[in-house]
């Protein structure tokens, strides 16, 4: 069996990745929360997979594919927003193997200072989720989401590179 990795999404990965985002599971967690149609995916993708600052990756074990990762460089070349989503397959624990591997990429191979993540406030898997891998809470925006019914918090999280070497090494 081979290891868990990461791997560049490819645009073969498109309709396995579409799947995923469009699961009833995934979808109601993300701030659009419509069915995503393969051209506006397709769009999407062509948009971004050039783009020096977007990294897209492929979260897969034992040769099988079980996330999406997604990490922009915004404010600057050391501080980038992540999000990601499981296969609703994706064996149990997949999304703490996924999370490790993001944060070595993150801080080993792109040399990070920081990583963000925004967590819609009534998600409370991915909050304690976000909390495991060692992310601290930085701020609540009350309100800050409408989802055409509701309005939600967003909460924001962060990771600085010395304290993730921190959790690391222990």
């Amino acid at each position: 069996m081979s290891e868990a990795r990461l791997r560049s999404m490819t645009y073969e990965d498109l309709l396995m990745v579409l799947s995923w985002r469009n699961h009833p599971e995934v979808r109601h967690f993300m701030y659009t929360t419509h069915e995503i149609s393969f051209d506006e995916h397709r769009s999407w993708f062509k948009r971004v997979e050039h783009d020096a600052k977007t990294y897209l990756k492929i979260y897969e074990s034992g040769g099988e594919a079980f996330g999406f990762i997604n990490i922009g460089l915004s404010r600057s070349l050391q501080i980038a927003d992540w999000g990601f989503y499981l296969a609703p397959h994706a064996p149990r624990g997949s999304g703490n193997i996924l999370g490790n591997k993001v944060l070595k990429f993150a801080f080993g191979e792109l040399k990070l200072h920081k990583l963000c993540g925004q967590v819609l406030g009534f998600n409370e898997r991915s909050i304690a989720f976000h909390k495991r891998l060692g992310f601290l809470e930085e701020g609540r925006l009350r309100d800050q989401h409408f989802d055409g019914v509701n309005y939600h918090d967003v909460v924001c999280f962060g990771l600085l590179a010395n304290e993730w070497q921190l959790t690391e090494a222990n």
